[in-house]
């Protein structure tokens, strides 16, 4: 099952319980189809870059929550009830591309070297430190200050 990342912007007059309540009936619908939900976030109450017009009013911030949730592929389509809910201003699904979880996890050994690539001296080493700069330092008649 792949991951997803559930975003949900509520009013920002919608009381805490209610985006809650809401979360959570997203959350049964998961395990209705037996995923699960791995992560919950809330980042508060956020500012808008600009202003998102309802019925009652433009609003110009948001309650944001973050749900991540493994679920089959053809998930979304039951969400569309969202579009519905006026506490919300906009809502969204985003997949995660090439995540690794599970027993793929687990048995990964990509990038275990990763470190070995890169050269052990430091930024500055003496082997580059040839004179190449002072060519260039020499030839200050090139320039006439007149």
């Amino acid at each position: 099952m792949p991951l997803y990342d559930c975003l949900l912007l509520a009013k920002p007059q919608v009381r805490k319980e209610a985006v809650m309540d809401l979360v959570a009936r997203v959350g049964r619908r998961v395990y209705e189809r037996n995923g699960l939900v791995t992560d919950l976030k809330s980042f508060g109450t956020v500012h808008l870059g600009y202003g998102i017009r309802k019925l009652d009013g433009r609003h110009f911030q948001g309650q944001l929550m973050q749900m991540t949730f493994m679920v089959p592929p053809n998930f979304n389509k039951e969400l569309q009830y969202l579009n519905k809910e006026d506490r919300l201003l906009r809502w969204l699904i985003v997949k995660h591309r090439n995540a690794v979880y599970g027993l793929e996890f687990i048995n990964e050994d990509d990038g275990k070297d990763e470190l070995s690539l890169f050269r052990t001296s430091g930024l500055y080493s003496k082997e580059d430190d040839d004179d190449d700069d002072d060519e260039d330092d020499d030839n200050d008649d090139e320039y006439d200050v007149r």
